[in-house]
């Protein structure tokens, strides 16, 4: 693996993690900091649980990762759902939170408790969510792992979904990863290579509603974690590597209850024909550095410009083409960034295609 400045030795660390624990359970506290990363601290339990409702809150310092004034820094964080812990197994948890401040209002980073207005107040909708994560591996240099240094491999071609060395880089990163989130019970439903060597892709969902925000979330962690053992960085930059190469997205699939019944179809063109007419205000909140991405070209539309087809990767909406042929069933919203909030993105789909709801607005690009 990557020559790496961490300092790990795995045989000696087993023999820590295999000492009894005394009942004690350690929940790993998650959140997402100002800069649309993520962060954590451990608490220790005297139990194990079961259920989110009965961990406690927690707060951490806000001046220290963006969310708030020094002189004002408390940021409560709340749990809202738990995960199986792969790293520490048997009863501890990874638990993800939301962000509020002492106010009692939500901190403006916090886009799940907006999303989850949209979606409670749109249930009866049933929308489904599947996204499509690409990222990037990265040597502690920060050059795409595999490549000559300072350099380029061959053209793209050989490397999406491909086998062997010198098409494919890091699977052993990319296998850790997705046997760690079946254990976490993270609704990861594949992975593959992707078409720039180093790139790959995992598929998270269908999860409904919320709940497709704090999987894809958990994962991103679990995936950081992982490289981190390996000693290898990950970016979810949209476009890592400037010229001929791929960017890196995150195509959000969409189907409701109306999507998916007999004629469907007039459902999704339905929706697709809502989204074009907001898509200045997707843009905005889809990521950031996306313009490098969406130039028309490496299987994408323009930023400024919407369409919508059958089995067309250079529109901003694809529609399958086996959706197209059975009349019903969903669409992919091809314009997300790589790096993109699924809170705001699922959020914002839900605003687009159902309505508003009072007190929420997740067009604007910041709070």
């Amino acid at each position: 693996m990557a020559e790496s400045t961490t300092i790990s030795n795995t045989e000696n660390l087993m023999k820590y993690m295999k000492l009894d624990q005394k009942d004690a359970v350690l929940a790993e506290y998650i959140w997402i900091d100002g800069s649309n990363g993520v962060r954590t601290k451990t608490k220790t339990l005297k139990k194990a649980v079961k259920d989110y409702k009965e961990l406690p809150e927690w707060n951490f310092d806000g001046s220290s990762t963006g969310q708030a004034p020094g002189d004002n820094s408390d940021v409560y964080i709340r749990p809202v759902a738990i995960f199986p812990d792969p790293f520490r197994g048997g009863d501890n948890i990874l638990v993800m939170t939301e962000t509020w401040d002492p106010d009692g209002t939500p901190n403006k980073f916090n886009y799940r408790h907006e999303c989850e207005r949209l979606m409670e107040a749109n249930a009866k909708h049933e929308p489904w969510f599947g996204l499509e994560q690409e990222y990037t591996i990265l040597g502690p240099d920060g050059w795409p792992y595999g490549w000559p240094k300072g350099g380029y491999p061959a053209p793209q071609g050989p490397y999406y979904c491909g086998v062997g060395t010198g098409k494919v880089f890091c699977r052993d990163i990319v296998e850790a990863h997705y046997k760690a989130c079946l254990y976490a019970g993270i609704q990861i439903s594949g992975i593959n290579a992707e078409v720039m060597p180093s790139q790959w892709e995992y598929q998270v969902g269908p999860c409904e509603g919320i709940a497709l925000g704090d999987h894809l979330w958990m994962s991103r962690y679990i995936l950081y974690r992982v490289a981190e053992e390996f000693g290898a960085k990950i970016t979810i930059d949209p476009k890592p590597i400037k010229g001929d190469w791929n960017g890196t997205g995150l195509h959000t699939n969409m189907s409701t209850a109306e999507m998916r019944k007999d004629g469907g179809m007039k459902a999704i063109e339905d929706a697709c024909k809502k989204l074009g007419e907001r898509n200045e205000e997707h843009i905005l909140v889809y990521g950031e550095g996306n313009a490098e991405r969406m130039t028309g070209e490496h299987e994408t539309a323009s930023i400024d410009k919407f369409s919508y087809g059958v089995a067309n990767r250079g529109a901003s909406i694809r529609i399958p083409r086996q959706c197209a042929k059975e009349g019903k069933g969903y669409f992919e919203d091809r314009r997300p960034a790589s790096n993109g909030d699924p809170y705001r993105i699922t959020g914002i789909l839900m605003e687009t295609i159902f309505g508003f709801e009072d007190g929420v607005d997740l067009s604007k690009a910041e709070k």
